[in-house]
């Protein structure tokens, strides 16, 4: 006897997976952020180093040197760099835009900007480190010329200065460069000061930027700039996209020939495993590089395996002559710990990746794990529901449409 009902909750399954999949898959594709390898853009690698001889660079100070660049790169316009740590001494920084200045960026990474107030014998009587927080701003003079305006966090201790120093020069530096040398003309209350020269209203803004974020805690040396073109990485990209056509036609081609209806549902499922890791990716808020889609396109083969096996598995239940129903039920069960153990092994082994690897490298281990999870879900879990309700709709009873011919059945 034939169950409908069963039949008719697999159609609506796969119709509400097709609906969401046609309706939906460009618009989250799009939502992805490429990384530098894909969007073009450019990447410098730094060495840290001590900015005093018993400084040491340990993964905090890199941390906080980062987290330094960070700002300095927000100061340049361009949202969401990619900075990352690397022991013992390393920072990459990642810049995935064509749109940003190469130039303006290394320039004001490679800044210490370190400020210091200097008296007449070049001894530094306030520092950086005194400013409020936020405390440098944009002002205008008497003649209406941008200049940048300084609040101090102990106004007492700018008053006790300029009282000590007063009808003399109090130099203000930017590194070792002297930004004005002014001459106190009176006690300066209130701890507010200002930094005039040929500013114009976006220079003093950028000045006042740089300030608030504060001084570099390490040395940065400049090592390597790899820049990636926008052509290039749109070339690769494509190329990439087209492979994995190919490659998906090719693998539902031979589930269809080889697996019959079981086939069919594997490819619904791998469809759905696509669609469901790249919801994932955006997510995650996930930065897609070459060595991520490497990974996802590994966790395809894996995914396609675990059908395989299972499929397999139902395909020699039913040549010793069991039925369809238990075939599909004996099979299912008797493969599952064999598909557990293949995708265990392998997030065990991206785990150590992620741990010992670099950027790239982990962001390959970081896309692998998601999708072998998703895997899990869809073409182990989800294949069996579909085909199990077709089993049990009593609409298959014929071996064929497992891909087992009649005169196979009996030989084991």
């Amino acid at each position: 006897m034939i169950k409908w009902g069963r039949f008719l909750l697999f159609l609506v399954i796969v119709g509400v997976l097709a609906t969401l999949m046609t309706t939906t898959t460009t618009q989250v594709a799009g939502k992805i952020t490429l990384g530098l390898d894909l969007q073009g853009g450019f990447e410098i690698l730094y060495v840290v180093e001590p900015m005093e001889a018993n400084q040491k660079v340990d993964i905090e100070l890199l941390k906080a040197t980062a987290r330094m660049v960070e700002k300095r790169i927000n100061i340049g316009g361009v949202a969401e760099p990619v900075i990352e740590t690397e022991l013992p001494n390393r920072l990459r920084v990642k810049i995935a835009s064509q749109a940003a200045d190469q130039d303006k960026l290394r320039e004001l990474i490679g800044k210490p900007a370190v400020l210091t107030f200097r008296d007449e014998q070049g001894k530094i009587i306030l520092k950086g480190s005194d400013l409020a927080p936020g405390g440098a701003g944009v002002g205008y003079d008497e003649l209406k010329r941008p200049v940048v305006t300084l609040k101090i966090s102990d106004p007492k201790k700018l008053e006790q200065i300029s009282r000590e120093n007063l009808h003399k020069h109090m130099a203000i530096y930017l590194d070792e460069t002297m930004m004005t040398n002014p001459v106190i003309q009176t006690v300066i209350t209130g701890g507010s000061a200002q930094i005039s020269g040929d500013y114009t209203v976006e220079s003093a803004q950028e000045m006042a930027d740089l300030l608030n974020s504060g001084a570099m805690p390490a040395k940065l040396v400049e090592k390597q700039v790899t820049s990636v073109g926008a052509s290039l990485g749109k070339l690769a990209l494509q190329k990439t996209i087209n492979a994995g056509y190919v490659g998906a036609a090719l693998i539902f081609v031979f589930m269809l020939v080889v697996y019959r209806l079981p086939g069919l549902v594997a490819n619904i499922m791998l469809a759905t495993f696509t669609y469901l890791s790249i919801v994932v990716l955006d997510w995650m808020d996930a930065t897609l590089t070459l060595p991520g889609i490497a990974g996802f396109i590994l966790s395809v083969g894996m995914a396609v395996d675990a059908n395989i096996i299972t499929y397999e598995r139902i395909q020699e239940e039913i040549r010793t002559g069991k039925t369809i129903l238990s075939a599909f039920r004996a099979g299912e069960r008797r493969s599952l710990i064999t598909i557990l153990d293949g995708h265990v092994t392998t997030l065990i082994a991206t785990g150590v990746l992620f741990y010992f690897g670099t950027s790239s490298i982990q962001g390959f281990a970081v896309v692998l794990a998601m999708t072998i999870i998703v895997s899990l879900l869809t073409n182990v879990f989800g294949s069996r529901l579909l085909l199990g309700l077709l089993v049990r709709a009593n609409l298959i009873k014929k071996p064929v449409w497992f891909g087992v011919k009649e005169s196979e059945i009996g030989e084991l």
